[in-house]
């Protein structure tokens, strides 16, 4: 019974902070833009009217995919906030991005199809990182489940500052902010054509959007799981943690532009081979 109620609360407040945050993002860009910007509840403004419209949809797959994907995020944040398994909240989270991108696919739009190639890039960009975050977690804690990562008695911060600074470098990917938002910008400030998302209206927009609140607060989940351990100070600093981390990616999103996919992909796995495999490299000099 409990189990049944903490799965409920996960699937209801996750996106609730998800799209807080997403309100929070547009207000802060807006004041760094030189605008007073939108409510913070905006977010939740929009969904609920792109709830009410028609879905116009290229082919029935079209919007399938978006459900499909939709389901595995929520899967993802019910993994990872139950304390799971954290290969198997990888794997599940690229699944979501699998199907996501071939909606994009689907659609037939040189628009959509064109993003959904730039949605491959980035996952062919952040992927390694993810593993390599993984690995360097089983290294220092002997276990691949969440609960008893953050349950330790030294945070996992200590042991792999090197792999934790890729990871933020590989966040700006998975937030779909710039100089990294390669598929989807959720700014207007770089493009009018919204990517893979282009061809979505309706219902099928609102659940992307959604979507997109459930892999924020996974992203800064995977913060929170090198800062948290056994006692409430280490809990309380992850969380400090993540909105610092978010704001920093806010911060960069609105002082950069996009790069080049090639830069991109480049930079991404030169980061992850070098801060990754010298932090496994010296921890493997260790006993842990």
């Amino acid at each position: 019974m409990m189990l049944a109620v903490k799965i409920l609360l996960i699937i209801i407040f996750t996106p609730l902070a998800g799209g807080l945050l997403t309100g929070v993002d547009r207000k802060i860009s807006a004041r760094l833009q030189g605008r007073q910007g939108p409510p913070v509840l905006q977010p939740f403004y929009d969904v609920l009217k792109l709830l009410q419209k028609e879905t116009i949809e290229v082919n029935p797959s079209h919007r399938f995919y978006v459900y499909v994907s939709l389901m595995f995020i929520i899967l993802t944040a019910l993994i990872m906030l139950t304390g799971g398994d954290i290969l198997l909240t990888i794997f599940v989270l690229t699944l979501g991005s699998i199907f996501f991108l071939l909606g994009g696919y689907a659609s037939q739009s040189p628009y959509s199809v064109l993003g959904a190639e730039r949605e491959l890039l980035q996952m062919m960009a952040y992927e390694p990182m993810m593993f390599m975050t993984a690995a360097g977690l089983y290294y220092v804690s002997n276990t691949f489940f969440i609960r008893d990562i953050v349950n330790r008695k030294m945070p996992a911060i200590i042991y792999l500052p090197a792999i934790f600074v890729g990871f933020v470098f590989i966040l700006t990917f998975k937030l779909r902010k710039s100089p990294f938002d390669l598929s989807l910008g959720h700014h207007a400030h770089q493009e009018l054509v919204q990517g893979i998302s282009t061809e979505y209206s309706g219902r099928s927009l609102a659940f992307i959007e959604i979507t997109h609140w459930y892999e924020t607060i996974i992203a800064l989940g995977f913060v929170y799981i090198f800062f948290a351990a056994d006692s409430i100070g280490t809990h309380i600093l992850a969380v400090i943690v993540c909105l610092i981390v978010y704001l920093f990616e806010i911060i960069l999103d609105n002082s950069t532009v996009r790069v080049k996919w090639q830069k991109a992909l480049s930079l991404a796995w030169l980061v992850s081979g070098v801060l990754g495999t010298a932090n496994l490299v010296v921890l493997s000099f260790f006993n842990f």
